[in-house]
């Protein structure tokens, strides 16, 4: 499946990169992110040992930058742009676009981040971090169902139920793995 700013339209749609980033790629990037986000924490909080939510806010940084830049060169890959155009400046482009999912997790490493300065237990960040991430979805798939899509409140409700049973998903397989 192409990426939503690429519009299937490879290397043309290539060319836009860094101008201006459509509502498709802040929705695609925003959703991700959140359930990139509300995965990892999830995951990271199982570690056996002593809780460290200094090393689990890193990771969750580190997996959406390194996330970014595999969906932005990706994206540049599978265009095809023509001979004579500097493949860097372009890859770079790509990449920088794909901000969105970077910024997404930034709540959960930011909660997390509390965490580790003391303020609360770890366990307790990450539930809030799934809880916020939950409701995200919800209105993730409320936007992109009303911007992108143009639906009805109602139909836009029901996407972002949809959105929202991903993160109740996350949710259910945390408290079941403990």
């Amino acid at each position: 499946m192409p990426h939503p700013s690429s519009g299937g339209r490879g290397w043309a749609a290539l060319r836009g990169i860094g101008r201006y980033v459509p509502p498709e790629s802040l929705i695609f990037g925003g959703v991700y992110g959140t359930v990139l986000a509300g995965a990892l924490a999830a995951a990271l909080d199982e570690q056996s040992g002593a809780p460290d939510p200094g090393y689990d806010a890193l990771w969750v940084l580190l997996t959406a930058l390194a996330s970014s830049a595999a969906h932005g060169y990706a994206r540049v890959i599978a265009a095809h742009p023509p001979p004579g155009r500097s493949m860097t400046a372009i890859a770079v482009r790509s990449v920088l676009a794909e901000w969105p999912l970077t910024a997404a997790v930034m709540p959960t490493v930011l909660l997390l981040l509390t965490s580790y300065a003391g303020w609360w237990a770890e366990v307790n960040a990450v539930s809030v971090a799934l809880a916020f991430n939950t409701v995200a979805l919800f209105f993730w798939g409320l936007w992109a169902s009303r911007t992108a899509g143009g639906r009805s409140w109602p139909t836009a409700c029901r996407a972002g139920g949809v959105d929202m049973g991903i993160g109740l998903l996350i949710v259910l397989v945390n408290v079941l793995s403990k």
